[in-house]
């Protein structure tokens, strides 16, 4: 039997991607973890808080980002500490020409954050749909970040978002699939990629999101707090790719009873 694997990529917008894993790059306690992270991850998708970066990436000494390759790597500005719809279509703006400055004139993509709420930093529905909304009809590639709300997923499909992304619990708190019966409805409604984002903190969750039928996995955290961030990206790439290869080969069904392994019909023995 063939292997489902051969053309299985991962297609956003007008892009495709051999991996399903998105790294963050906040948070890593140094630059070396930052950069063989990435690295081991094998992640072509990079996420970087517009707020974070300096206006001139090319001249400055100190980010890290000088030191990947953008010609292997896109990068997925984010728009992370905004409050308002209209605070996240500015640093849309400055996310493509952060892009423009690493040579990928056309990239238009957004991870788009809006947060409003300081303690739990759960996404702003309302706020979300406004700036996906706007930042659609301008040409950005939306990859919006929301709670697992499975009808707002709905909408954002709707109006042009590339991907939706709900959160498996909140942001850097590693408390795993907290919302993993809504995030079933949204990739069983889905048309678009479904990435999970944020709350995962072990590579046995990245294996479930993916088991049932996610598209890809974006983390930051459970990686760059790790005692050793690259050996964890490591495991976090072989997790998802485990469970994207589960999922295609399909599972056996689950019974509620036993079912001997061996069968009970007489098999001449192999000579």
């Amino acid at each position: 039997m063939e292997l489902k694997t051969t053309f299985d990529k991962l297609y956003i917008g007008n892009k495709s991607f051999d991996s399903r894993l998105m790294l963050g790059t906040g948070k890593y306690r140094t630059a070396d973890h930052a950069i063989n992270s990435i690295k081991n991850s094998c992640c072509e998708l990079v996420t970087v808080a517009i707020r974070r970066l300096p206006t001139n990436i090319e001249n400055d000494t100190t980010t890290f980002l000088n030191s990947l390759d953008w010609n292997k790597l896109w990068l997925l500005p984010n728009t992370a500490g905004s409050q308002t719809a209209e605070e996240a279509i500015r640093m849309a703006f400055l996310g493509h020409e952060l892009a423009c400055q690493l040579g990928q004139e056309d990239n238009y993509f957004v991870k788009l954050e809006v947060i409003s709420d300081p303690k739990y930093l759960l996404p702003d529905p309302i706020g979300t749909l406004k700036a996906a909304e706007f930042l659609v009809k301008k040409g950005f590639t939306v990859l919006p970040y929301i709670n697992a709300d499975p009808m707002l997923a709905l909408h954002l499909e709707d109006i042009g978002c590339a991907t939706v992304m709900p959160l498996a619990s909140p942001i850097g708190s590693g408390q795993g699939l907290n919302n993993l019966a809504n995030i079933q409805i949204i990739i069983e409604n889905a048309t678009v990629p479904v990435i999970v984002d944020a709350g995962i903190g072990a590579p046995s969750e990245a294996t479930k999101a993916m088991e049932i039928g996610a598209d890809g996995i974006l983390l930051n955290t459970a990686v760059s707090q790790a005692k050793n961030p690259p050996q964890m990206a490591l495991a976090m790439k072989l997790g998802v790719e485990a469970g994207r290869q589960a999922y295609l080969a399909g599972q056996m069904e689950k019974k509620y009873y036993a079912n001997p392994s061996s069968p009970k019909i007489n098999i001449s023995p192999l000579i």
